[in-house]
């Protein structure tokens, strides 16, 4: 839905009719019963977005995930065979975790209680005495978890069911691969905790209503001139997914010192061919809890896990291709991850005094306006699956 003409103006609200302009209910932003049916009928049914390929650079190398709304570890590993899988990080002996370390590279992986000896593949190598088991090798591999690519990002999903993860994304799926993060080949990355729920947390960066008020000094390149709000220039949906194009300033008050850091990483980014990239302002909105931007200075992506039904963690990750080439570079992709780990940091406690308002049981229902359409459809996506009763498998309940 592009609006059109040269000078910006505000998205018709008649364009997001569809979504319905009732006040949406306020407990299930707060209430731990919506949150245990949520878990289940969202978070362990779909496509969730768990690291990048670029983590996995040859056979052995690995990362552990930690996924508390599934009660799980995983073990992410590249296989001998190039494959990246997958597996919970238990020794199906005794269920004992594998893998302290969040990352590293291996040719095997051996249970430190009985030392129990598994491949990347997930095979099991060895065990002490294993004839007294009666058991095959073959039966007793590491479980495995549903684990696809797109554009580089790594998806897990522990639904049997789910169907695949192309399938899911719809038309997004192409639109990643043409953002700087499918040719990413390291990254910058900062990790939070905040004390909101997970669908508090990611709407504050789904709206830019906010961006005048909450980031009068950082947020200089999102407001201005005739758009005093920062309102996108498009937006759209697709299933559970949504789209916005991010409005830029013309001429943004920034200082020198700003100025320089942001532009002085130019000259690399058009070797690369990044500059010209399609989707380059494009917001994608990957549902649940994963959006990510094309910009080419800095693209990046931003994960909201849920916790608890008043706690989240936030991943934040700046995407690069190749080594910094020269202190320039370095300075402005330091510049970058810093840029943003300052403006959120002023996010971050206007998002705890919402979570604190509204668990106050004082509010029975919130608004929405036509430029927070996003927010709407979230809650509205993630309402109807746990209304629908679509609970997760249930050997993970």
């Amino acid at each position: 839905m592009t609006h059109p003409g040269t000078s910006f103006s505000p998205i018709p609200a008649d364009a997001v009719a569809w979504l319905g302009t009732n006040p949406i209910p306020a407990a299930p932003y707060y209430d731990p019963a919506y949150f245990e049916r949520e878990r289940r009928a969202v978070f362990l049914t779909s496509w969730i977005h768990v690291g990048h390929a670029c983590e996995l650079p040859e056979p052995g190398a690995f990362v552990r995930r930690d996924l508390e709304f599934a009660r799980a570890s995983l073990l992410i590993v590249r296989g001998n065979d190039g494959i990246v899988r997958a597996f919970h990080n238990v020794c199906p002996h005794r269920g004992t975790q594998l893998v302290e370390a969040a990352a590293g590279r291996q040719s095997r992986f051996s249970c430190p209680y009985h030392m129990w000896t598994f491949g990347p593949e997930g095979d099991l190598l060895s065990a002490p005495d294993f004839g007294a088991f009666h058991l095959r090798k073959e039966d007793c591999g590491l479980k495995p978890v549903a684990l696809q690519e797109c554009a580089g990002l790594l998806f897990v999903n522990f639904d049997p069911q789910a169907q695949p993860l192309r399938d899911w994304l719809g038309d997004y799926a192409g639109r990643l691969e043409q953002m700087p993060v499918a040719r990413a080949t390291t990254f910058s990355e900062y990790t939070y905790e905040i004390a909101a729920n997970w669908k508090l947390t990611y709407d504050n960066f789904q709206e830019n209503y906010h961006l005048r008020f909450v980031h009068p000094r950082s947020g200089g390149a999102g407001v201005g001139g005739d758009n005093p709000f920062g309102y996108p220039v498009e937006i759209g949906f697709h299933g559970p997914h949504r789209t916005q194009r991010i409005w830029s300033n013309p001429d943004p008050a920034l200082k020198p010192f700003q100025r320089a850091a942001s532009f002085c990483g130019i000259p690399a980014l058009a070797e690369q061919g990044l500059l010209t990239l399609p989707h380059g302002r494009d917001y994608l909105a990957l549902f649940p809890n994963l959006f990510v931007i094309g910009t080419p200075t800095q693209p990046f992506s931003h994960t909201v896990y849920p916790l608890a039904a008043d706690r989240s963690r936030g991943v934040v990750r700046v995407y690069w291709v190749g080594e910094d080439a020269s202190a320039s570079q370095r300075l402005a992709r330091e510049y970058a991850l810093a840029q943003l780990r300052d403006i959120h940091s002023e996010d971050v406690g206007i998002i705890e005094r919402g979570q604190a308002g509204l668990a106050s049981g004082a509010l029975s229902h919130i608004h929405f306006q036509s430029m927070e359409a996003l927010c709407r459809h979230l809650f509205l996506e993630v309402d109807r699956r746990v209304q629908a009763g679509a609970a997760g498998p249930e050997q993970r309940g």
